[in-house]
């Protein structure tokens, strides 16, 4: 936990920037009768009846010092999906950056042998050797702002009946390209002192 703290504490540096990784799942659900629409300045009016169109899930990358953030939208999740994100995340969005201290939390594909599964041994350890591990405790994944960013998409984006992955994915495009025009932050203010003093009795006590 202390290490996901000190590492949000750090200075903005750009050539070892801290991005927060994480996953989420949407259901896909159809609308079984058209909307009804009321007098304008009325909601429109939708049934409760639903149809079922499975699920697609977004992984979320971003960057809380700088206000960026970008999610991808797939149809699975899958070591392949995270080792692509990862790689996108290294070649396309940071190629400049020197190492990334990623921030994540232990799922089983959360690690370098999902790199290893999708690319060859050379491109795998090329990728790894830019990537600094920061992963969050067991139980502990509300330290990853990568869940707070997760949450704020579906409170504005995501909050309604969507029925395709292409959709969802037409919308979240157009929420992140909007979120990162305003450069919107996240504001960490759980410090190490914080954590000490609210979660003590997650340390271990030690008596003379």
């Amino acid at each position: 936990m202390e290490d996901v703290i000190q590492t949000y504490l750090l200075p903005y540096n750009p050539a070892y920037p801290v991005v927060c990784f994480d996953e989420a799942c949407k259901q896909l659900f159809g609308e079984v009768r058209p909307t009804r629409r009321t007098r304008p300045g009325s909601p429109a009016q939708e049934d409760y009846e639903y149809e079922r169109k499975g699920v697609c899930n977004q992984l979320m990358m971003c960057e809380p010092l700088r206000g960026w953030r970008h999610v991808k939208v797939t149809e699975r999740r899958t070591r392949l999906d995270y080792a692509g994100c990862v790689r996108d995340l290294l070649e396309v969005h940071y190629p400049q950056a020197k190492k990334i201290r990623l921030v994540q939390d232990n799922l089983n594909t959360h690690d370098g042998a999902s790199l290893y599964e999708a690319f060859s041994p050379e491109v795998a350890r090329r990728l790894l050797d830019r990537i600094e591990w920061h992963y969050t405790p067991k139980h502990g994944s509300w330290l990853n702002m990568a869940e707070t960013e997760i949450r704020i998409m579906n409170g504005q984006c995501l909050d309604r009946r969507l029925d395709s992955q292409s959709f969802i994915a037409r919308e979240v495009a157009a929420w992140e390209a909007k979120r990162n025009t305003q450069q919107a932050c996240i504001h960490w203010t759980f410090t190490l002192a914080a954590a000490r003093r609210k979660l003590r009795k997650l340390y271990p006590s030690i008596e003379d």
